[in-house]
């Protein structure tokens, strides 16, 4: 069986050791070359809903002579919490351990940000791989070493910034999403082609439908896309002390609504919202086009994500938001856009552009 060449899409930057994502199929191939010879143990750390990929994956690489275990975790969300990340160093404590060895996140966004934040913190950093299966993971949550969990408080409030050693975007693990699910993580592709590269814009805008399947045409150009922009992002800015804040486009209201929803809404529809309140705050503080401002709407309407949220919900959404890690003292920060590729920081708006904003997404 012959192999395609993946891409490689190289994350570099201070601080950390360059790491590449490969994009492709049938990747697996390239896991025991990213663990390397150093590594005696390997924990597979996987959702529920991912049983059988898990053990697929542990028992190839105890065939390949490692000590692997899997972890079973919950699914979505649920896996967030401090309980589970406990439960995890509990697995690794009783594997034995040690920093050479290596933690690998097989899933959605939800298990790579997990998976990284126990690798951050067992034994003070140990190295980790992170195997997305969905478009969110692919294109954002996997790259760049952002690692986290969620509080009561709200989302990814306790975490670390600890970069990979590896991604690999197996694209044929898109093949069996649901489109609900899929559709989801286009919201990030979508924010990425606002923010960065308005060719991704134009190439959904050809064939919305398309953009939809994971056998679209431009499937692998959209993920490879979004990729490279996160990846020059996050290249130049590891720890959000700058640039790296635009990859924020659309989430500061996003993350309220999902806290809101306690996490039943998935992340792509309420960034979709946020993106559309974002463009609206830009509008109204007269920095946004009225066309780029629409576009917003076209684009997300036109693959199937929402743009509306409840009405009566703004004043839970604005308490929320002033404990949002962007926030400074007492400052609400929000990413808008300048014009078509220009993200900048609105720093303390007006509480009326707000409100005005938000009657614009209210349903």
């Amino acid at each position: 069986m012959t192999t395609e060449t993946p891409t490689r899409i190289t994350v570099a930057g201070a601080g950390h050791d360059p790491y590449d994502v490969l994009v492709g199929r049938r990747l697996l191939a390239e896991l025991p070359g990213l663990i390397g010879p150093q590594a005696k143990r390997v924990a597979v750390l996987h959702p529920e809903a991912l049983a059988e990929t898990g053990e697929v994956l542990r028992q190839d690489l105890a065939d390949q002579g490692y000590e692997a275990i899997a972890i079973q975790l919950p699914n979505a969300e649920e896996s967030k919490t401090a309980e589970v990340a406990a439960y995890c160093w509990k697995a690794l404590g009783q594997t034995g351990f040690t920093r050479t060895d290596v933690v690998v996140g097989v899933g959605g966004g939800a298990t790579t940000d997990l998976a990284g934040f126990v690798a951050a913190t067992w034994l003070r950093g140990v190295r980790w791989i992170a195997v997305p299966t969905t478009v969110l993971g692919m294109v954002d949550a996997a790259v760049g070493g952002k690692t986290g969990i969620n509080t009561a408080e709200g989302k990814n409030l306790v975490g670390a910034f600890h970069p990979p050693a590896g991604v690999l975007c197996d694209l044929a693990a898109l093949e069996s999403l649901p489109v609900n699910e899929y559709v989801s993580g286009l919201a990030e592709v979508i924010k990425a082609g606002f923010i960065a590269d308005p060719v991704i814009l134009d190439l959904i805008e050809r064939d919305p439908e398309g953009a939809r399947r994971p056998d679209g045409p431009y499937t692998t150009e959209l993920i490879e896309r979004s990729i490279r922009v996160k990846a020059d992002v996050v290249s130049a800015d590891l720890k959000e002390s700058g640039l790296r804040e635009i990859l924020n486009y659309g989430h500061t209201l996003a993350h309220a609504i999902e806290k809101n929803e306690r996490y039943n809404w998935r992340h792509g529809a309420a960034v979709a919202v946020g993106m559309v309140f974002a463009a609206e705050l830009g509008r109204i503080a007269g920095r946004l086009d009225d066309a780029t401002a629409d576009r917003h709407r076209v684009v997300l309407e036109a693959v199937g994500l929402p743009v509306t949220y409840r009405g009566d919900q703004w004043p839970k959404l604005l308490e929320t938001m002033k404990v949002d890690k962007k926030t400074r003292g007492d400052r609400l920060r929000f990413i808008v856009l300048d014009g078509l590729g220009r993200p900048a920081v609105l720093e303390g708006p007006d509480p009326a552009m707000l409100l005005a904003a938000h009657a614009e997404i209210a349903a």
